[in-house]
């Protein structure tokens, strides 16, 4: 499937069966510790119909016993064969969609029971929404919570700001965004969910509902790990967006604004007074995004953490004197 910049106009939706058809694609690799947990919690939703698209690339551990072990279910299709990388995984699964309403679901992570129906209602309660975002529960390897709280509301303010996010396991979306955007760029296989749901949102309504809608699973393997490919894809993404370059210019200072925001979330090398710097720059940039506390504290820090270390030896060597 193509990347598609068509004109910034709303695309129209047609009206909703009574009973739509949802699709979940799940792209996966090497993920067969987890893909039947995620495979379970789809399968356990409360809603019908609903079709499931596993797109497997020729995994070398048990994922395709696993999936073999679901029969011949008519709610599930998968295919297993050698693939480019997740993003291609996930083109290939695009094309393969069908229905009204399509979610993606990555192999390690979890949907809550009864959110497709929740998202079904919405989609009914709001018919020129294209795009529905909600909150994710992180969770560790084994599944127990980590971490628990909401996203703030949908503005492209926000998102630049890093006020909220979008994420993909809490994401569904009209199949008419889909064949009208195209699919996901292989230029920035780092940043494409974020890519698709921008061009998406230039070209319809988005809600984001405050209702949790996933487990967000934490483990050694996962590309969020990749912080320096995260924040350069990133910035390739807002620098070759036709859609940012021709918005307004509250958003295109935001959009420039985050370039740094995002280094300051991921922090690849570590240094607080890198921080500091990038924090400046996105002030700079947009006006909104000025946080003056944030540059000091972490222009200070390694301040204070040399003074702690001078602290603590000169206590050692009180201790040891004092012991002798």
């Amino acid at each position: 499937m193509q990347v598609k910049s068509p004109p910034l106009r709303s695309i129209p939706l047609g009206p909703l069966p009574a009973k739509p058809l949802v699709s979940i694609l799940v792209p996966s690799y090497n993920q067969g510790r987890f893909i039947r947990h995620t495979i379970d919690s789809i399968l356990q939703q409360d809603y019908r119909p609903l079709k499931i698209h596993v797109v497997d690339g020729a995994s070398s551990d048990n994922t395709v016993n696993v999936l073999k072990s679901y029969g011949e279910i008519p709610e599930l299709e998968w295919i297993s064969e050698p693939d480019k990388g997740v993003v291609d995984a996930v083109n290939k699964g695009f094309d393969r969609l069908e229905g009204d309403i399509c979610g993606i679901q990555s192999s390690d992570d979890l949907y809550l029971p009864g959110v497709i129906q929740r998202i079904v209602d919405q989609f009914h309660e709001f018919p020129k929404t294209g795009l529905i975002y909600g909150d994710t529960v992180k969770v560790d390897a084994e599944g127990n919570e980590l971490l628990r709280y909401q996203i703030g509301p949908w503005s492209f303010k926000n998102i630049f700001l890093m006020k909220t996010w979008i994420p993909q396991p809490s994401t569904f979306f009209r199949r008419e965004m889909l064949v009208t955007c195209g699919g996901w760029d292989d230029r920035i296989p780092y940043a494409p969910d974020t890519d698709l749901w921008l061009r998406m949102a230039f070209r319809t309504d988005v809600k984001k509902i405050d209702h949790y809608l996933s487990s967000r699973r934490m483990h050694d393997a996962q590309r969020d790990t990749q912080a320096a490919k995260i924040i350069r894809d990133y910035s390739r993404m807002i620098d070759q967006s036709s859609d940012i370059a021709s918005a307004s210019a509250n958003i295109r200072s935001a959009a420039e604004a985050s370039k740094h925001l995002i280094w300051q979330r991921y922090n690849p090398t570590g240094s607080d007074m890198r921080v500091a710097w990038h924090l400046m720059r996105a002030g700079m940039a947009c006006p909104a995004a000025w946080n003056t506390k944030g540059i000091v504290r972490n222009a200070l820090l390694p301040i204070r953490r040399q003074l702690s270390r001078v602290k603590q030896a000169l206590f050692a060597t009180k201790s040891t004197k004092a012991g002798h």
